[in-house]
């Protein structure tokens, strides 16, 4: 892992944080919802085998989907190729699609509020490996409105852990590395992206999925959004 960038600690005044598997969960990737999901379709595939199917069909919505497409209908699109390439009925992939996306509407419900707290005494806004339609995804979602600024790979041409889509979002707050938290999921996404450049980072882990060591000593563990309101 690369040596973090040295900086001067300032206070916290914008809050970035990924967007699947932290805003629309508890610190679960999309990939091992997926996963769970299609096993109780009758899914038989053990994770090794499972997850290049659905990185394939991750992969094939980057930049493939009109800019406006919501949550559901992004969700539905991924699960329904995923159901297809794991050779399952076609009802599968609908049925998955309608359960993840409730799950998920849920958690952002509930998420909302945390971040309804957090607005105006924090900039906000997210940073998140996507498709090219992470702004329509967060109006579907309810939370657009409390967003200072939503940074998607697909649109930017770069991805995390690269430093410049950390910059692209600082720089759009008008706000220093230093002066920003990021919170995710990724310990090789999110948790060493922020280090690379120096910006503080807070790691959401699943909650009953075993001790978790954090890339850097003073680094905060969450396991809800909502424990985020007490380490700041």
């Amino acid at each position: 892992m690369a040596d973090a960038v040295p900086v001067a600690r300032a206070t916290p005044q914008g809050l970035l944080f990924d967007f699947g598997g932290t805003l629309d969960a508890d610190g679960l990737t999309w990939k091992d919802r997926f996963f769970h999901l299609f096993r109780a379709e009758g899914c038989s595939l053990a994770p090794a085998a499972f997850d290049p199917h659905f990185y394939a069909a991750d992969d094939s919505l980057v930049g493939t989907v009109p800019a406006t497409l919501g949550l559901r209908d992004s969700v539905d699109r991924l699960a329904r190729d995923l159901a297809a390439r794991l050779r399952l009925d076609a009802g599968a992939g609908g049925r998955v699609a309608a359960r993840f996306v409730d799950d998920a509407l849920a958690r952002l419900h509930a998420n909302r509020a945390v971040l309804g707290r957090l607005h105006g005494r924090y900039r906000l806004g997210v940073v998140s490996n996507f498709y090219g339609n992470l702004e329509a995804v967060c109006d579907d979602a309810g939370i657009r409105s409390l967003l200072d600024v939503i940074v998607d790979s697909a649109r930017v041409g770069y991805t995390k852990p690269d430093a410049r889509i950390f910059r692209c979002a600082v720089d759009a707050l008008g706000l220093t590395f230093a002066q920003a938290i990021f919170v995710g999921d990724s310990p090789t996404r999110d948790m060493a992206g922020a280090r690379a450049v120096g910006m503080a980072h807070v790691w959401l882990v699943e909650a009953g999925g075993g001790a978790r060591t954090p890339c850097c000593a003073a680094d905060r563990v969450i396991h809800t959004l909502t424990e985020l309101e007490d380490v700041l």
